[in-house]
């Protein structure tokens, strides 16, 4: 008797130090994040999983909380960056960071740093008044139908398209400062993200964007409404750097939904 008890309990010593190294990989290393909305195409798809480098620019409140829970494992005010492992944020990371009002989680790309001068004109993107090109790269096609667990379709610019039909959007590669590409997609040129004031980002904060230009709110938009508004640096939870696997489905686990061709897909 002595011996099954003594059983059990080393089982639930076990358990308990494997929950303790799961919420400290999950809190402190890697956090998982599914991707629930197309305001990334073509760079992330809808029901791409992919895991959020947290150690990339250190440690705040919001980048080592405990899963499911508001309890941080770093309860200090600031940022703590990690010396060889953290740097700076910078252009062009695509970031998960916490909403500065509704608290949820967001993944854009980081396009404007403290001190920067922001703007878009019919389309194109200006930092500090020069232009980011844009050079075109054919054009971005998808079915028509619901998407993931939302069951969103996509906007297109054939639009009207029916369901089952193939939806476009045209395709670009911008250039940041620096020398940084990646993929954009167009609908029109005439939104109201499209043509802009001019953003002056403020110190210790930050200006994102989606790369799917026309559905995505991001820092163009003020929180007010609906947007995201500048980030501060406070809220960063880590850098988007690989996709493990991607389902077309409406859930992550309909395996034979998986798109074979991004598992381990490096996040450009």
């Amino acid at each position: 008797m002595a011996s099954k008890d003594g059983g059990i309990v080393e089982t639930l010593k076990t358990l308990f130090w494997a929950g303790v190294i799961a919420v400290g990989f999950r809190s402190l290393l890697f956090q998982p994040f599914f991707i629930p909305s197309e305001s990334m195409k073509d760079t992330l798809l809808v029901g791409d999983f992919l895991f959020v480098n947290k150690m990339a620019y250190g440690y705040s409140s919001v980048s080592c909380e405990i899963p499911f829970t508001k309890i941080s494992l770093c309860p200090w005010s600031g940022r703590v960056e990690l010396p060889l492992l953290s740097g700076k944020p910078e252009r062009g990371d695509v970031v998960v960071f916490r909403h500065p009002v509704s608290g949820q989680d967001y993944i854009k790309r980081l396009i404007g740093l403290p001190g920067d001068k922001i703007q878009m004109k019919l389309g194109v993107l200006y930092i500090n008044g020069e232009e980011a090109p844009q050079t075109p790269d054919g054009v971005f096609e998808e079915v028509f139908e619901p998407q993931g667990s939302m069951d969103s379709t996509p906007r297109c610019s054939n639009a009207p398209v029916g369901v089952g039909g193939i939806c476009e959007k045209e395709r670009a590669i911008e250039t940041l400062p620096g020398g940084t590409k990646h993929s954009v997609l167009n609908i029109d040129t005439n939104g109201h993200a499209d043509n802009t004031d001019v953003f002056t980002v403020p110190e210790g904060e930050y200006f994102f964007m989606g790369d799917n230009r026309d559905n995505s709110m991001d820092s163009r938009y003020s929180q007010t409404a609906g947007g995201v508004g500048f980030v501060p640096a406070d809220l960063l939870v880590g850098r988007a750097d690989r996709i493990m696997f991607s389902s077309a489905g409406s859930s992550l686990f309909y395996f034979w939904t998986w798109r074979g061709d991004r598992f381990f897909k490096a996040v450009e």
